[in-house]
């Protein structure tokens, strides 16, 4: 789009179409920023919202980008005079532009801003051209100019005239001067280097004071604009006595250079004019010319001297040279003019001005190498070294910064983040230029690095050891595990799980349960260390990443033992109704290993350390047993007075806190041969049985003396069932001897196994009360159990004398079966390891 005078191919620069695009095509290979430059020329004036251009056309953008990419205009001005109209692409103007407030003097006039753009980010530069429209007459400083002419003018002379100023530039700026149709004064017009007209009246007719003492004239400044505009300024000129002679500067143009921070009152240069005359007509005086306002406060001119000064502050930022004509005129009215130069010299009075134009923050810390983080725009008012701009960052931190367009930089990272190590930098941006001496400014960016999940939870310790005793409560809190994660908020939340595996066939989670959050593991049932004695598990922590990580640990829950079962006893074995006795000699020495007292305890430890006592005993002074082995010896020698029946209770006890125990008692028969053995235990457990049967007796009597009275059918058939009752009791009487031998068995302290053997005959009638046993040989231990409701005579069978006696016959190593024979049948042969038990 263009407008004005200038032609569509002027309106904006493509990139190949610049001297700068090497360069610019350099930094955009080596930089994450898409970069362009386009111009537009618009004239000034334009009324607010005029379309200036269609951005998103010629940037070769969609307008759904502009939205997207958050476009909007950077400028350096106080006022923005353009607007950006993201929705359709299109940049307007946004405050009226006065071309002549916005660059004065200036050609051309033009101002700059930049389009920036995110995700990702672009930077584009808009240049828009201001042109000049004729909105602005020529104009004079005063409403008249006067002269005082002295009649002796010489022809030709020259008389400077006040020039007029066209704030409008080109052809809508000053472009003639008219002077009033007069036979006396012709006007010749000048341009000075800069571009500025002005004009001089030359005298063509000799004055005559006498005739025409004043002359008035006008002055009409012309512009070139469509239409013309002009400006008017009256002459008055009076005509003095002669003065023949003007003053004559002896330079026509005078050159001075200041420094822009030179103080008040500093000499800047001397203008000199001389004038021929004598007297008062070649006195001559100086003054400023057709100077604007706004120096008048900047330099002074001693009228006298010709002396310039420095009377204000000049700032080479605003100008860069002074152009000052100055007038010399002498008493008689006759001038002279000359032109003095002054240039200001720049100082590096301008620190470099630092703009965030944008700023990306918090940052992943996964981002990659090369990453934008921010765009920075410097600025350094100064010119030469001493407005180049030299921008950079701490070393130490893992940023670099890049030179994009002119002006513009961006900064980059350039090394991995690791938000665990490092959570937020604080970044400073030094921009120096390189004057003499240098000055610098520093910006600081605080940028925050986001948390990425990449570090798994870590268990405090390798593996853990937890210990909790048998028989605990369901539901107890066993032990707890702790795990960190050093990543950040959800990412460092950490769930606890246990590993399903199998324990004892059995899935873990039907022994022990954990919290998820806490880590507390608990107890699901009782335990039982004589069924489970380790628990070992697999306990996952997990944190709340996307996707999560997740580390194992082990843990291995040992159950200690408490003493929660009492010893059991193996031998001797507590039989229901029979009688168990060890059979001691009478000629046994002290020493003699009458039995062993064998027990277990299933506890583990110091529980199942057992210990042995003697409780009760019929003769305590005979028998003794071993704390630690269970043997039960004899402690003297045994005499014909010591009891045959001897009882002893031995209580086992293991060394659990508190401690558990068992009782077993042991009868031991202290005889010599087995009828007298049989003789005594017979007798008492044959009163015992008969008190039973006479008790039974009399509650049957006394039952059936109660049910006479119902009726006689009942009597009746109570005196058949005593009958029959009297007839089992007679048929029962002839029970069958079963054998019972309990195995043989290893001493656990090392003293060996009970090898001795006794081998005897049992013989007995069906209605014998008494019984005779034999012994076959001598023997260390015999032990029998009898039931002394059994009556009969037993006798010995010489005919397996012999086969017993034989070391080697399997009769002595295999149990034997006892049945009831007649009187002098052979009944039995017992091996003294077996128990003989009669019913």
């Amino acid at each position: 789009m263009a407008f004005g005078n200038y032609p569509p191919s002027c309106v904006k620069w493509r990139l190949n179409c610049t001297p700068v695009v090497p360069f610019l095509l350099f930094l955009w290979c080596f930089s994450h920023i898409v970069s362009g430059q386009i111009r537009y020329t618009i004239p000034e004036e334009m009324k607010k919202g005029s379309v200036i251009g269609n951005v998103a056309q010629d940037l070769g953008l969609d307008v759904q980008r502009l939205r997207s990419g958050r476009a909007r205009i950077v400028t350096g001005q106080s006022i923005q005079y353009t607007e950006l109209k993201t929705d359709k692409g299109i940049l307007v103007v946004n405050e009226r532009i006065d071309r002549e407030l916005l660059c004065g003097d200036v050609t051309p006039c033009s101002f700059s801003f930049e389009v920036i753009l995110e995700n990702p980010m672009e930077l584009h530069r808009i240049t828009v051209e201001i042109t000049d429209i004729n909105d602005n007459s020529p104009t004079f400083e005063n409403d008249e100019i006067t002269f005082e002419i002295s009649e002796s003018a010489a022809l030709g002379s020259r008389f400077l005239l006040a020039s007029a100023e066209d704030t409008d530039a080109g052809s809508n700026g000053l472009q003639k001067y008219i002077l009033s149709a007069n036979d006396i004064f012709n006007l010749k017009q000048h341009s000075s280097p800069d571009g500025r007209k002005y004009a001089e009246m030359i005298l063509q007719k000799p004055l005559d004071r006498e005739t025409e003492p004043k002359i008035s004239l006008r002055l009409i400044a012309v512009d070139g604009g469509t239409p013309h505009r002009s400006g008017t300024v009256n002459i008055y000129i009076t005509v003095l006595d002669i003065n023949d002679n003007p003053p004559v500067f002896n330079q026509s143009l005078y050159r001075a250079a200041v420094h822009e921070n030179a103080l008040k009152g500093t000499y800047i240069a001397t203008v000199n004019a001389s004038d021929a005359d004598s007297g008062s007509n070649g006195q001559v005086t100086y003054r400023f010319s057709n100077m604007k306002s706004q120096l008048a406060d900047i330099f002074h001119l001693d009228s006298t001297t010709g002396t310039i000064t420095l009377s204000g502050q000049v700032d080479y930022e605003k100008d860069k040279k002074y152009e000052i004509m100055i007038e010399a005129m002498d008493q008689g009215g006759l001038t002279d003019s000359s032109k003095v130069l002054i240039e200001i010299l720049d100082v590096n009075d301008n620190a470099p001005v630092i703009n965030v134009m944008s700023f990306s923050s918090p940052v992943p810390e996964d981002s990659p190498l090369g990453t934008t983080v921010a765009i920075i725009n410097v600025i350094d008012a100064d010119s030469e070294l001493n407005g180049q701009i030299i921008c950079t960052t701490d070393r130490s931190l893992p940023f670099k910064i890049k030179s994009t367009l002119t002006n513009y930089y961006a900064l980059l990272t350039d090394s991995p983040f690791d938000r665990e190590v490092v959570p937020e930098y604080n970044i400073t941006v030094r921009a120096a230029d390189s004057g003499s001496p240098s000055l610098s400014t520093t910006t600081i960016l605080r940028l925050k690095i986001s948390d990425v999940n990449d570090n798994a939870p870590s268990f405090d310790q390798i593996n853990y050891v937890a210990h909790v005793a048998e028989n605990n409560s369901p539901g107890m809190s066993i032990f707890s595990v702790k795990a960190r994660d050093i990543d950040w908020n959800q990412n460092a939340r950490i769930s606890y799980l246990l590993e399903e595996t199998q324990i004892s066939g059995n899935p873990t989670s039907s022994y022990v349960s954990i919290n998820s959050e806490t880590g507390v593991i608990h107890a699901v049932r009782s335990f039982d260390y004589e069924q489970i004695k380790e628990l070992p598990l697999v306990v996952k922590a997990q944190d709340g990443g996307s996707p999560p990580l997740s580390s194992n640990v082990t843990v291995k829950i040992l159950i200690q033992d408490q003493n929660d079962n009492p010893p059991q006893v193996l031998y001797p074995v507590q039989t229901g109704g029979s009688l168990v006795a060890e059979m001691v000699p009478r000629s046994a020495d002290v020493g003699y290993l009458v039995t062993k007292v064998v027990a277990v305890d299933v506890d583990s430890g110091q529980n199942a350390w057992l210990s042995y006592k003697l409780q009760k005993a019929t003769d305590r002074a005979l028998f003794e047993v071993g704390s630690q082995n269970g043997e039960i010896r004899t402690i003297r020698q045994v005499t014909d007075k010591d009891a045959v029946k001897q009882r002893l209770t031995v209580i086992v006890e293991d060394n659990g806190q508190p401690s558990r125990s068992a009782t077993v008692v042991v009868n031991v028969a202290v005889a010599d041969s087995f009828p007298e053995v049989l003789s005594e235990f017979t007798d008492f457990t044959h009163d015992k049985e008969y008190n039973d049967n006479l008790t039974f007796y009399l509650v049957l009597a006394l039952a059936v003396v109660s049910f006479l009275f119902i009726t006689c059918v009942v009597v009746i058939i109570s005196v058949k069932i005593y009958r029959w009752r009297q007839s089992r009791v007679l048929y029962h009487s002839n029970l069958p001897v079963i054998p019972y031998y309990p195995p043989r068995y290893s001493d656990t302290l090392g003293t060996g196994t009970l090898q001795h053997v006794y081998n005897y005959e049992v013989c007995r009638t069906t209605d014998s009360r008494k019984s005779d046993c034999k012994f076959g040989r001598a023997g260390s231990q015999n032990v029998l159990i009898m039931d002394p409701s059994s009556t009969g005579t037993m006798q010995r069978i010489q005919s397996e004398k012999s086969i017993l006696d034989e070391p080697d016959s399997p009769l002595e190593v295999r149990p034997l079966t006892f049945r009831f024979v007649p009187l002098n049948d052979v009944c039995g042969l017992v091996n003294s390891q077996c128990h003989c038990v009669l019913i």
